[in-house]
């Protein structure tokens, strides 16, 4: 699809004992994501029936934003930092390209 936005899908499993701290840290590390080139927006959403699972959505122009532009930053060790040590097991980030959309 002409112009596609690339989608970074990450399902992100919490520690269990560092559950509360979580999102505090979230939010202090959103803005490390927020100011790199070819950012467009992200989602951080809890799962209903997994109380310490989450799935972070980004939305980036290309997909090398994201693997050459963010992961090869200095940004990047900055971000792990905050965030890696409440990972249990480490996420894997897939990328996704829009094929069909309706309604929002």
């Amino acid at each position: 699809m002409e112009n596609s936005v690339i989608l970074e899908v990450v399902i992100l499993d919490i520690k269990p004992e560092l559950l509360s701290k979580y999102e505090p840290a979230f939010e202090q590390a959103q803005e490390i994501i927020s100011g790199r080139k070819g950012y467009i927006s992200h989602q951080l959403q809890k799962c209903l029936e997994k109380p310490n699972r989450y799935i972070l959505l980004v939305n980036w122009q290309t997909l090398t934003d994201h693997t050459v532009g963010f992961r090869e930053s200095a940004e990047f060790q900055e971000w792990r930092k905050i965030l890696h040590h409440f990972y249990d097991p480490l996420p894997q980030v897939e990328h996704y390209e829009l094929v069909f959309k309706n309604g929002l």
